[in-house]
């Protein structure tokens, strides 16, 4: 692995604060790159950014147009945007659609769909203007394949989907190459909180047993597995690699 394979670039990750944002950000970090980081949380990126030397920090919702728009202004302060992670994101209601609160479900596609749309709109001109750039985006393998736990979340994720390879088409051509990973089952807060909405102790531990027996490794990923991937997904090497939804599952959709 290079260590400069970044060097000069601005990147803007959303959802920095924590799990796979802070991984990826720890990345490209390492390997040279300017770094916006956005999330909600003061304190998680902070904490981030502790060990990101240089990062300049803004919080704000990745689901308010004005939020976003400030952290993209402000990574064009210190260079034009040329790589974009959207890494915010949410599991929404583990519970049947038929249960699903109207306001869960908007709050959910606003975070995980609309979030990463108003990340692209808000870097798409400063990608432009520079010559070209590399979007990725967090989906799911949710996204490629239902799911009776999060019935919620994997529409959400389908849709992030079909908005990479939408975007992919859609930009091809001005040098912007878009693409999203799908992780399957990944040692994050987010998979913790899926085990501890399942309730009382047992009810816990059966449903982790159960995601773990989804992957024919038997194990769940690490946080640096998918970060690796991403950072694959926006370097040099991948430049013919444009709308791909790539999974990082340890074989679950094989």
């Amino acid at each position: 692995m290079r260590a400069d394979r970044f060097t000069g670039q601005m990147a803007l990750v959303t959802g920095a604060g924590s799990g796979l944002g802070r991984a990826t950000a720890l990345g490209l970090a390492r390997e040279g790159a300017r770094l916006l980081l956005f999330d909600r949380s003061a304190e998680g990126l902070a904490e981030t950014a502790a060990v990101c030397p240089g990062a300049v920090t803004v919080v704000g919702d990745a689901a308010d147009a004005k939020d976003v728009a400030a952290a993209a202004a402000r990574a064009a302060e210190l260079g034009p945007v040329t790589l974009l992670v959207t890494a915010a994101g949410m599991l929404g209601p583990a519970k049947p659609l038929a249960e699903v609160e109207e306001a869960e479900w908007d709050r959910l596609f606003a975070v995980n769909v609309k979030g990463t749309w108003l990340a692209v709109r808000a870097v798409l001109p400063q990608m432009r203007a520079a010559g070209g750039g590399s979007i990725v985006a967090f989906a799911s393998t949710a996204g490629l394949a239902g799911s009776a736990t999060l019935p919620a979340y994997s529409a959400s994720k389908g849709a992030v989907v079909m908005l990479t390879r939408s975007l992919a088409l859609s930009h091809a051509a001005e040098g912007i190459r878009v693409n999203c990973v799908c992780p399957g089952s990944i040692e994050t807060p987010m998979l913790d909180a899926t085990f501890a909405a399942a309730g009382d102790p047992a009810a816990r531990a059966a449903r982790e047993a159960a995601f773990r027996a989804r992957h024919p490794m038997l194990r769940f990923g690490k946080a640096e597995e998918v970060s690796e991937t991403v950072l694959f997904l926006l370097s040099p090497a991948a430049g013919f690699i444009t709308g791909v939804a790539l999974p990082v599952d340890g074989g679950r959709l094989a």
